[in-house]
């Protein structure tokens, strides 16, 4: 027995939030084999289904054995998005390069798998005129033009590609014509469909990482940026010059409008910005805009309803962690994990840290929660994508991250980290808390990889969530979970009328049994990917459908009535009961 003078001195010593931390893992620790494999009380086990589904392709992405220059380290994004408009939803995944050229017809492209309906997906890619290859990052998804048919948005080191989608199963790269091409000299990464000014269309959001050229960039060591613990690594992003972000407009005639100065959007600097996600923080019926930054401050984009935007981020308490300190953020995702009616942020960070969770205060203001909702503990991943996604429907939404470091040295040098990683999988508790169950949630979560992108979806229609992860220089991974929980669930796609065709921005309230949920439709989010837009909400145990209203982007408040759980709906605008609210003042 130990005497509880050490436990005292042992507090005093490392402090009480280290403490907590401690406490947490002993707990997790010694609850992790309360549950043994395959119990019958299993909530999750996730099984990667990637080569049996047909998703066969490599991710090419910088060298193997070392990563020369920071361009090799960042990969790349997933789309699951409904390209035929069958009903079933589609994947997209991002491809990049290698320094070295291949020969002629080997390079790497990016890659469109069609759902066959029946657990396959059949690589159609060539057909639909997709096959571009070059430093590949981020894809987002949205109907611009609003003829029905969902349109890719594809980011590079070098030249961005708009393809619009021609609904025949084909897209056309309309990048100059639309002029969101950009000069060729910037760095996108992550990227959002936002109806930022209300007017029915889409307009787009582009993060832009580092202002980098190859033909000037230091080699591993050559700086004292350049080394990590003590190792020689590429070089960045501290110490190469930052880019500014970039906003078009769009003129709803087939072109947008750089507005990055007319909207404020370059009045924020100093940042090398990764994964945006889109968000009415303050429920004033305008989205705002979340960027993550990697070494820097993240960046909150509150919308000043003028077609102007203002970084409140560090006055909002979401630019820092709780001890001021930035982070190096690499993935976003936006839910209320509280049940409390408001939105909340929850973002990655490199190794030797902790993610971090921003819970809304609902006075314009988050709090850093990261400790009290047991999320401290895995400070030796570097984490990227991260997806709240309600796995077992059970009304709580869940965190799925997943991992990788950038430095291939690592193993060999044994610095304290793995270049492959697992993933996590928290479980909320709802209560605030959540319990990391991934040891017992099934190999797909288990197994090691350096992964990047990551998309959630019902890719089968059945209730069921699925990931889509990218992973550098090797296949993708589907994670599939193959415990049916008996719990109930609804999703939503919204169509708008006077709003964007595919509602983005719309607000989502379901009303079952005692509680509310809410949640938007958002392009973008995750690390430089995007999510099935369909809405999804678990319900638990409740059988009934109480209320549900939408909050268009118009402005337009509607209830839809004698809904069914266990379904997906097409809730168009104007089909619904209209609801009078008052106006919130600015």
């Amino acid at each position: 027995m130990i005497p509880c003078s050490f436990w005292h001195r042992l507090l005093m010593f490392i402090g009480p939030r280290a403490w907590l931390a401690v406490l947490l893992f002993l707990s997790l620790a010694l609850g992790a084999n309360d549950q043994p494999k395959n119990s019958p009380n299993q909530i999750a086990r996730f099984t990667d289904i990637a080569q049996k589904a047909g998703l066969t392709m490599k991710n090419v992405f910088g060298g193997l054995e070392t990563k020369k220059y920071i361009i090799e380290t960042t990969g790349t994004g997933v789309a699951i998005f409904d390209y035929d408009n069958d009903g079933w939803p589609d994947i997209f995944l991002v491809n990049g390069t290698i320094l070295e050229s291949f020969p002629a017809g080997k390079a790497p492209t990016n890659h469109l798998y069609h759902n066959n309906h029946d657990g396959t997906f059949t690589d159609v890619t060539e057909k639909a005129g997709l096959g571009r290859t070059g430093w590949g990052q981020g894809v987002c998804v949205g109907d611009y033009d609003n003829d029905g048919w969902e349109d890719l948005f594809v980011t590079y080191y070098g030249k961005n590609v708009l393809y619009h989608n021609n609904g025949d199963g084909t897209f056309t790269d309309v990048s100059e014509r639309a002029g969101v091409a950009g000069s060729g000299k910037a760095w996108g990464t992550g990227c959002a469909f936002v109806d930022y000014d209300r007017d029915g269309h889409l307009d787009l959001m582009v993060a832009n990482y580092v202002d980098f050229d190859l033909s000037t960039a230091p080699a591993p060591g050559e700086r004292p940026s350049c080394l990590w613990k003590g190792v020689p690594v590429m070089c960045g992003p501290s110490g190469l010059p930052w880019a500014k972000n970039t906003l078009y407009h769009n003129l709803g005639n087939g072109t947008f409008e750089d507005v990055t100065s007319k909207a404020h959007i370059d009045q924020t600097n100093g940042h090398y910005a990764f994964s945006v996600s889109t968000l009415d923080f303050d429920d004033d019926g305008w989205p705002d805009i979340f960027v993550a930054c990697d070494s820097t401050a993240s960046i909150l984009y509150h919308n000043n309803r003028d077609g102007t935007f203002s970084d409140v981020a560090v006055v909002a308490g979401a630019a820092f962690n709780e001890d001021g300190r930035a982070q190096a953020g690499m993935g976003s995702t936006v839910a209320d994990f509280n049940g409390d009616g408001r939105l909340d942020i929850f973002r990655t960070n490199f190794s030797d840290d902790t993610s971090t969770l921003y819970r809304n205060n609902g006075n314009g203001t988050f709090e850093d929660v990261t400790y009290s909702a047991g999320l401290g503990l895995h400070t030796q991943y570097l984490g990227w994508g991260a997806m709240f996604m309600d796995f077992d429907n059970d009304g709580w939404p869940d965190l799925l991250l997943v991992n990788g470091h950038v430095y291939p040295e690592v193993d060999r040098q044994h610095l304290g980290s793995s270049y492959q990683e697992p993933r996590i999988l928290y479980h909320n508790n709802g209560n605030g808390t959540f319990t990391d169950i991934s040891a017992s949630a099934g190999p797909g979560i288990t197994t090691a990889s350096s992964s990047r992108g990551l998309a959630i979806g019902d890719l089968w229609n059945d209730g069921r969530l699925s990931a889509v992860i990218s992973n550098m220089n090797a296949a993708p991974s589907l994670l599939v979970n193959q415990v049916r929980s008996a719990n109930h669930w609804v999703a939503i796609r919204t169509v708008g009328t006077k709003s964007n065709r595919d509602g983005i921005g719309a607000r989502i309230a379901v009303k079952a049994g005692a509680r509310t949920l809410v949640d938007e439709v958002r392009s973008g989010s995750s690390y430089i990917s995007n999510n099935d837009m369909r809405v999804h909400f678990g319900l638990g145990p409740a059988t009934k459908i109480e209320l549900l209203e939408i909050r268009w982007p118009s402005g337009l408040v509607e209830r839809f009535d004698n809904l069914t759980v266990d379904a997906i709906h097409t809730l168009k605008e104007g089909s619904g009961k209209r609801v009078e609210v008052s106006p919130k003042k600015p």
